[in-house]
């Protein structure tokens, strides 16, 4: 049996992921992520791989690695994914795991239970039919991709620089493309200062740190430009609708196609920084992922799944995309690196989330003949 006749199964597979997505696993939930490495570390031993279990850090959940037995100890694939999600605890209630016409439905299904699951697929029926891989391969499940892998990044290149090749299966596109390069990403922190006084007999005493917040939103976002975007996704402030508020804090992101222009994007946003009317107002910078700009070895590793791809009668263009994966980390470093190699699908962190379930056997086979090939 050649890789193009591998029995992958629609019905099978969805039977099997749906423990996973039904495993709520929020980032911040550390206990919850567990849950749901706890289940793929299970299934990857079952599989045949030495697994071990790494303890998570700055409150995040643990890590998976899981690798593949092999005769040679030459550098080989490393297959990347993320079990965090942004969905919290309770989401099931209304995105429930259903399936209408050729959709299914669930929170993290697409980003990215769905592409783990059809790598430990490929994985297994390779196993099972006798197809040994030429290179070792180790698949690495993280905890906290879903707010830029702060507790993560150093394992994630660490590992990788132990590799010849990374194989990331976030979500493919809708085109039924690949990913071959991931834009520059930064995130911020805001915090704004004021004065309280009580709100309904000495308001005007007050300096208010929501106002003020207020204030610097469209400023923020008003910066965005053909190279550079920037926007405030999370807002927190106040305790006591009585109280002038003295405190207001923030999130915001920016992304760019080119380093030097996150990076005047990263300076104009710690210029903000300052004072205004009684209220202070502090930009910090978060976790940056850096630009990943495909090379002449990533670009030789497209076309070598391309070629896959086209044995098993379809094509896959590439693309390079923002929405930071942590393949911006290992292809950043030089590492050839292949993303977007999951389920296609749509609604990414939305109420919406759903796989095309007719996608999964054809990217199954896809990872299967890529493992297969790669020397």
């Amino acid at each position: 049996m050649t890789f193009n006749e591998l029995p992958f199964d629609d019905k099978a597979m969805l039977q099997g992921l749906r423990k996973w997505v039904e495993c709520e696993s929020p980032t911040y939930d550390a206990a919850a992520v567990n849950r749901c490495m706890a289940i793929a570390a299970t299934e990857l031993a079952a599989a045949g791989a030495k697994v071990d279990r790494i303890a998570g850090s700055l409150g995040f959940g643990d890590c998976v690695r899981a690798r593949f037995p092999h005769s040679s100890n030459a550098p080989g694939i490393l297959v990347m994914g993320h079990l965090d999600t942004v969905h919290p605890i309770g989401t099931l209630e209304k995105l429930s795991w259903r399936q209408e016409g050729g959709r299914c439905y669930g929170p993290g299904i697409l980003d990215m239970k769905s592409g783990n699951y059809i790598a430990l697929e490929a994985l297994r029926q390779l196993g099972r039919a006798g197809i040994a891989t030429k290179l070792p391969v180790t698949m690495l499940l993280t905890s906290d991709e879903e707010v830029g892998s702060p507790s993560c990044r150093a394992l994630i290149e660490d590992e990788a620089k132990k590799h010849a090749f990374v194989l990331v299966s976030e979500p493919g596109l809708e085109d039924n493309g690949v990913v071959t390069g991931r834009y520059a990403i930064a995130r911020y922190n805001l915090e704004a200062t004021g004065t309280p006084s009580h709100a309904g007999i000495k308001l005007k005493e007050g300096r208010s740190a929501i106002r003020e917040m207020v204030r610097h939103i469209p400023i923020i976002e008003d910066m965005t430009s053909d190279d550079c975007t920037f926007s405030v996704g999370v807002v927190h402030g106040g305790e006591w609708v009585n109280c002038v508020a003295t405190t207001c804090t923030g999130q915001a992101l920016s992304m760019a196609k080119r380093q030097a222009d996150l990076d005047r994007g990263i300076a104009a946003m710690l210029a903000l920084s300052g004072e205004h009317g009684g209220v202070a107002f502090k930009v910090t910078r978060g976790v940056t992922r850096p630009v990943w700009e495909p090379d002449g070895k990533a670009m030789a590793l497209y076309e070598t799944a391309r070629k896959v791809a086209l044995s098993l009668g379809f094509d896959i263009p590439h693309h390079s995309m923002g929405g930071g994966s942590d393949g911006n980390f290992t292809g950043a470093l030089g590492i050839p690196t292949l993303d977007g190699l999951g389920v296609r699908g749509n609604g990414y962190h939305t109420l919406g989330e759903y796989i095309d379930v007719a996608s999964m056997a054809p990217r199954g086979r896809l990872l299967a003949g890529l493992l297969a090939t790669l020397s």
